[in-house]
């Protein structure tokens, strides 16, 4: 984690593609080079580095609000209950999110019944969380992108955490074709900056 000070926001972000070093890697590691240059301290998650189960729908989370499932997604729950903000990449797979980044969305079904059921998550509006998406996709469809966005803006709404938005990109297919692009990663660079001072 890099930062300059104790009073900074924390920004977590969350790396989804399984092919290290790709698109969506190079826009994640530019919004948070932003972030970091507006003063908040980075942590960055590669979901492809760990390994957890989906979830098995058991409902043990439905009165703790934990996950019953002792895998590496005990590593990542306190990062999505502690961020200040949060910031998740990943490139699209037959229009919607990977596995990788679907499989932790379904087991933040315990912090959705901590959020719901228990009351143990503050409203974003008290908490000032929020979280924004990066994408890329391969071909130039209208509706690219919108699978994958309602997916993650319903995960962090459900966890408490204000969708602030996102920036997606079309055809960008092989590795390192967001290289190509005249501004993406300047964008996102600046975005990064935007959402650690908003």
């Amino acid at each position: 984690m890099t930062g300059p000070g104790r009073d900074s926001l924390k920004v977590i972000g969350i790396y989804s593609s399984p092919r290290a070093g790709g698109n969506s890697d190079l826009l994640l590691r530019e919004m948070l080079r932003g972030a970091a240059e507006a003063g908040a301290l980075i942590e960055e998650v590669f979901l492809r580095e760990f390994h957890f189960a989906p979830c098995v729908e058991c409902g043990s989370c439905n009165e703790t609000g934990k996950c019953v499932v002792q895998d590496d997604m005990q590593l990542i729950y306190p990062g999505l209950e502690s961020a200040d903000r949060i910031i998740i990449a990943s490139p699209v797979f037959f229009y919607s999110v990977t596995a990788q980044l679907k499989a932790m969305i379904d087991r933040g079904q315990a912090l959705w019944c901590k959020n719901a059921y228990l009351r143990q998550i503050p409203a974003p509006e008290v908490s000032g969380r929020k979280g924004f998406f990066l994408s890329v996709g391969g071909t130039k469809g209208k509706n690219l992108f919108d699978c994958s966005v309602t997916t993650v803006r319903v995960f962090f709404e459900s966890i408490g955490i204000a969708f602030a938005g996102y920036l997606g990109y079309r055809q960008i297919d092989h590795k390192g074709a967001i290289l190509e692009h005249p501004a993406a990663l300047t964008e996102a660079f600046e975005a990064g900056k935007r959402f650690c001072r908003e």
